[in-house]
């Protein structure tokens, strides 16, 4: 694959049209003056034309095995947006084929499908990169600018949350754990764990303790947001909770449910206590402080006047996640995420769920 040039069109392959496809990336991607999607691939043929169709330009190739697609040399990015359990062969051989990649969240099912990526990464020289956009969100930009000053001082102990009453997903391989490695814990308290870690700094854990319920599985009548999930095709958590010290000392509590009784509804936030300041993510951001020797609390407008990362860009996450993503392709620098950070997300998950089973402290 040739050098994209500044004034190149940078061309690019989606390996998955699903939901997470056209909610979230294609839309981002076609924003992009710079960009052009030109193959398009899903086991399920439909799925595949119709995002040719919005998304694709007009002699954009179709195809069911993603293999194909990665033959053509002309594709400079893959995106692999496949249910979890897919993400770290298909991305594997997206980067041995000589292709950047952006893989949707989490990394993979597991620490060792986790490696396999970071191992064809360094191998491939090619870049990757994992799919958190919620750090692009002014709240998340915010605290991180505050933990880069310094304003928590040493930060030793946070709250990683993604709580739901009840909204269950109940379409797509949601519920099934073959597919997708587990429920809330591996689909949205992935993004709970990945801003606290980033906020953090922090990427050294040193053991945890996790619990997973099936409390709610077979409930019927179920108030769910999408309506009443089936208790046979239920496979996976409820909820799932865990405790994580780091090397430091430092702790960190993960919170994550799909359906909890709970009025305590946050998703995708983080809280952190530090020796100088607190943060939080309570309607915007809130840094709780001494100053004059009184309690104090201030909070930010985050609804103007915020940094424009990147020209043409709106302020939707996943808009400037595809924005930065390209940008560091194009001009060789480190996207937001990097894939040794998500492998420590994926990590922490991991030795959540074996705790779980297995009712003992796992030590990493």
């Amino acid at each position: 694959m040739a050098t994209i040039g500044a004034n190149d069109k940078v061309r690019v392959g989606i390996i998955g049209c699903g939901g997470i496809a056209n909610g979230k990336h294609m839309p981002a991607l076609k924003k992009l003056p710079n960009v052009e999607m030109v193959a398009f691939c899903d086991i399920i043929p439909e799925r595949a034309e119709k995002a040719k169709r919005d998304f694709g330009t007009p002699d954009a190739d179709v195809y069911e095995d993603y293999k194909k697609l990665l033959e053509d040399k002309s594709i400079d990015v893959v995106h692999v947006l496949t249910p979890n359990r897919c993400h770290s062969f298909i991305t594997v051989d997206a980067l041995d084929a000589g292709k950047h990649v952006m893989c949707e969240k989490p990394m993979a099912i597991n620490s060792i499908e986790a490696q396999k990526m970071l191992d064809a990464a360094k191998r491939s020289g090619k870049k990757l990169t994992i799919g958190y956009q919620n750090r692009q969100r002014a709240d998340a930009q915010f605290l991180k600018a505050e933990a880069l000053k310094g304003t928590f001082g040493d930060i030793y102990y946070a709250k990683a949350t993604a709580l739901r009453r009840r909204a269950v997903p109940t379409w797509g391989v949601f519920l099934n754990e073959y597919e997708q490695g587990g429920g809330p814990l591996i689909d949205i308290g992935t993004h709970a764990l990945d801003l606290t870690l980033w906020t953090m700094d922090n990427y050294k854990p040193k053991y945890c303790v996790g619990t997973t319920y099936h409390k709610l599985n077979n409930d019927t009548q179920t108030g769910n947001a999408w309506g009443d999930w089936d208790p046979a095709k239920f496979t996976v958590e409820d909820s799932a909770f865990g405790f994580i010290v780091m090397e430091n000392g430092a702790t960190i509590v993960l919170e994550s449910a799909w359906a909890l009784n709970t009025l305590d509804v946050r998703e995708a936030v983080t809280t952190v206590c530090g020796t100088k300041a607190g943060g939080d993510m309570v309607n915007g951001v809130r840094i709780n402080s001494i100053i004059n020797g009184r309690q104090s609390v201030t909070t930010a407008n985050l609804e103007a006047g915020g940094v424009a990362f990147y020209a043409g860009a709106s302020s939707n996450p996943a808009d400037i996640e595809a924005a930065q993503w390209i940008d560091a392709i194009v001009n060789d620098k480190n996207p937001c995420v990097l894939p040794e950070q998500a492998f420590c997300v994926t990590k922490i998950l991991e030795g959540i769920y074996t705790s779980a089973k297995t009712g003992d402290i796992f030590r990493f």
